[in-house]
């Protein structure tokens, strides 16, 4: 689907690269955007994306006023549910699609059942649909393996790994896993919350419940990758010992034995980055993804690519598995 017109809520460094994604590849125009950032709002999206319509960034959604105008709906602001609930709720009760990078609204239920259902009622009696996506969560940790298992006659356990490279990652990411921190400042990060990669834990359970496996019991990990050599990030030089990243680990019961294995790393200069899922299966399935996938590049891609599939679905609150497959769709190369 092309001519998408859209509302666009967050340009931060993600919010713009899909914005930049959306007018190099002709899928539509913007005719709303919303930033609080006071650097941002006020200013014309074509400043800040050079050849984007002219709209003026708002500073609310109180602000909007062409909802009849708006087709669907991008939110870009917070990895958190919690904090992009008043910001969903209102997009939806206008009866407008939404798709988010919010992690934790790809699996909801884990952390956030009843804010999910109200998210779902809201969007039901609106006749509007929701969505969470995402590189991972969204995809090379959960959509992707439970679509492999589609030729598997049986399958025993699941273990999937992601390791990156996050040297050429934006800044909010870097900062995210912890890069150039001391042990002592990546342990007080953790304890504050925002030091992590947020979604391992709705991935595992996406998976489980999409395979049919109760999720007995569940734990993750988390600890820092520390610097053997000195190293240069976008925050700054990384003295030895100090993190150069995250390494994390889930791991789900079900059945009694541990069923699903998850690994996440990104640290700057990882060695050998690759995505793998490893399939105990009838026949068993290895996929390996060399270098590994780029996470800025493909969050905005299934972002947008998500959102023809999203508009075509019921009303309601939404999961990689519950909408028509999502597909590259570029109007500069498809069939006229």
């Amino acid at each position: 689907m092309s001519n998408l017109r859209l509302l666009h809520v967050g340009l931060g460094p993600l919010g713009l690269r899909i914005q930049q994604d959306l007018l190099d590849k002709g899928l539509g125009v913007t005719v709303a955007a919303v930033d609080l950032a006071p650097d941002v709002a006020g200013r014309p999206l074509s400043q800040l994306v050079p050849g984007a319509s002219n709209v003026r960034v708002l500073s609310s959604l109180d602000e909007v006023s062409n909802w009849e105008e708006i087709d669907a709906a991008i939110v870009t602001t917070s990895s958190d549910l919690a904090k992009c609930e008043t910001t969903l709720a209102h997009i939806l009760s206008r009866g407008v699609a939404v798709v988010s990078s919010c992690e934790e609204l790809v699996w909801p239920w884990l952390r956030h059942k009843a804010l999910a259902e109200r998210l779902d009622g809201i969007a039901r009696n609106a006749g509007s649909q929701l969505l969470g996506t995402g590189v991972n969560p969204g995809y090379l940790m959960d959509a992707l393996p439970v679509f492999a298992t589609a030729v598997c006659k049986s399958v025993r356990s699941v273990r999937i790994s992601r390791i990156q490279d996050a040297t050429s990652r934006r800044v909010p990411f870097q900062k995210k896993i912890g890069a150039g921190l001391s042990p002592a400042q990546f342990q007080a990060a953790i304890g504050e919350g925002w030091l992590r990669h947020v979604g391992l834990g709705e991935s595992l359970h996406f998976v489980a419940n999409s395979l049919g496996w109760p999720v007995e019991s569940w734990k993750e990990t988390i600890e820092p990758v520390l610097a053997t050599k000195p190293l240069q990030c976008a925050l700054g030089p990384i003295p030895v010992g100090y993190a150069a990243g995250v390494r994390q680990t889930a791991e789900g019961v079900s059945g009694g034995v541990v069923k699903l294995r998850f690994e996440f790393q990104a640290a700057i200069a990882q060695a050998n980055p690759h995505d793998r899922v490893q399939l105990e299966s009838e026949p068993p399935l290895d996929l390996v993804f060399q270098g590994g996938v780029h996470g800025d590049v493909a969050t905005s891609a299934i972002v947008l690519n998500a959102i023809a599939p999203l508009l075509s679905a019921r009303p309601g609150l939404h999961t990689m598995a519950t909408i028509p497959t999502v597909a590259c769709f570029d109007p500069r190369t498809a069939a006229k």
